[in-house]
């Protein structure tokens, strides 16, 4: 695990940003949704895996977070608690009151990245089902 938390930041954070902009691009979220997110940045971080990535929305797409300050809210889990998110098989609810997940910072912006996430139109998300 410690090997994992040499790599640089930047890439993994690329990728979620692309990840975002498509779900933006595909309608799964609307932009008036993402609003709120407008100049705010987000870290999400592997706790088993002691990495993470940062985003931030600019009102046009999301791209990876380069500011030295710390995110505006930090969303912390391990990978199989984000798994779980991701696929669906838990809501961020339970994640939370089971303490699998935890935010820290704004959390205003916290409510509205679990909003957005509730928001998104997920059977029309063109990836396999497991």
């Amino acid at each position: 695990m410690k090997l994992l938390q040499l790599l640089p930041e930047a890439p993994p954070a690329h990728m979620l940003a692309l990840a975002l902009n498509t779900g933006i691009c595909l309608g799964l979220v609307t932009r008036s949704a993402l609003e709120p997110l407008l100049g705010k940045s987000v870290s999400l971080e592997a706790s088993d895996l002691g990495t993470r990535v940062r985003v931030a929305y600019d009102g046009y797409r999301f791209r990876s977070y380069r500011g030295s300050a710390p995110a505006d809210v930090t969303i912390r889990s391990t990978v199989s608690g984000f798994l779980a998110l991701a696929l669906r098989r838990e809501d961020a609810d339970t994640l939370f009151f089971t303490r699998r997940l935890v935010m820290t910072g704004d959390t205003e912006v916290g409510l509205v990245v679990k909003n957005v996430l509730d928001a998104i139109d997920w059977p029309r998300l063109p990836l396999p089902r497991f």
